[in-house]
């Protein structure tokens, strides 16, 4: 799909809900555009995750998400071998020849149809594509090294397959909570953007959007109260997703306005943690004032 401008990308993303400020929508026009990544920085809760999800979805492209972890590897983000398998048919192979040619079934052994490919390999066999490389700084420097030199090429070689090389770079997006800084190497190859979260009108329309159901003055009211539980540094600031959750909540139980007894009753459902809820019940009244 050809997209002309970011004003244009925004109205794409508004067809699947996804309500895109300027800077995002011009941050993710240019990614595609120039066929860089994009680097997406911010708290939890911004929806950076749903910024790829969407993007997939309002261009028609296919996702593949990339979870990074602690230990993650190469052979876990890129490829493997699918072992059993080649053994299996290594002793078909020696069970059906008396003399059996050594480099013919090692050759045999190592083709696509044992190929286990992992999010990063099949990201460059289908392109086009959506790549979500999610939560990045939660990996280590050698993963961040290998990715960096795959990001480059769009392109890697199996030793014993040999290169394969993405037809049409995917369009990466990957994240990142801050949990640790991300080498600069990486960042140079990236376009860059920081998400905050929504101002109060953007999350009110999130809101509606998100949730047919719910009335204006419901949702000004969480919003507000959202907002009010961001600045009392919490362990867990609440994000979109927890607005949302304590909406339908809210709309679940029947409510079209939010009170303090209701809202003591529906904070599992936005906060995460016993002693955020605890410093948030003793405020509870000045939150919703």
């Amino acid at each position: 799909m050809t997209v002309n401008s970011p004003e244009e990308l925004a109205k794409l993303l508004e067809r699947v809900d996804y309500l895109a400020d300027e800077g995002v929508a011009t941050a993710a026009f240019l990614a595609l555009r120039m066929q860089r990544p994009l680097f997406c920085e911010g708290e939890p809760g911004t929806g950076k995750t749903s910024l790829a999800v969407s993007l997939a979805k309002a261009l028609d492209l296919p996702l593949i998400r990339l979870q990074c972890h602690e230990g993650i590897d190469a052979a876990q983000a890129l490829y493997e071998w699918d072992f059993p398998r080649q053994l299996l048919h290594l002793r078909a192979l020696e069970a059906g020849s008396e003399t059996l040619d050594v480099n013919a079934a090692e050759q045999s052994l190592y083709t696509e149809r044992f190929l286990l490919a992992r999010p990063l390999l099949r990201a460059l066999t289908a392109s086009p594509c959506v790549l979500l490389v999610d939560e990045i700084d939660r990996a280590d420097d050698e993963f961040e090294a290998f990715l960096l030199e795959l990001l480059d090429e769009n392109a890697v070689t199996i030793p014993e397959f040999g290169e394969i090389r993405a037809a049409q770079p995917p369009l990466v997006i990957l994240t990142s909570n801050r949990t640790r800084e991300v080498h600069d190497a990486l960042k140079r190859r990236c376009l860059y953007h920081w998400l905050e979260h929504p101002d109060l009108s953007r999350e009110v329309a999130i809101l509606r959007r998100r949730l047919p159901g719910i009335g204006e003055r419901l949702a000004t009211q969480v919003a507000v109260a959202v907002r009010r539980l961001r600045d009392l540094e919490l362990l867990k600031p609440p994000g979109i997703a927890e607005s949302l959750d304590w909406s339908q909540a809210l709309l679940t139980l029947d409510r079209d306005e939010l009170d303090a007894e209701t809202a003591a009753r529906t904070l599992g459902a936005v906060l995460k943690y016993t002693e955020d809820m605890e410093r948030v019940r003793a405020k509870l009244d000045a939150l919703l004032a």
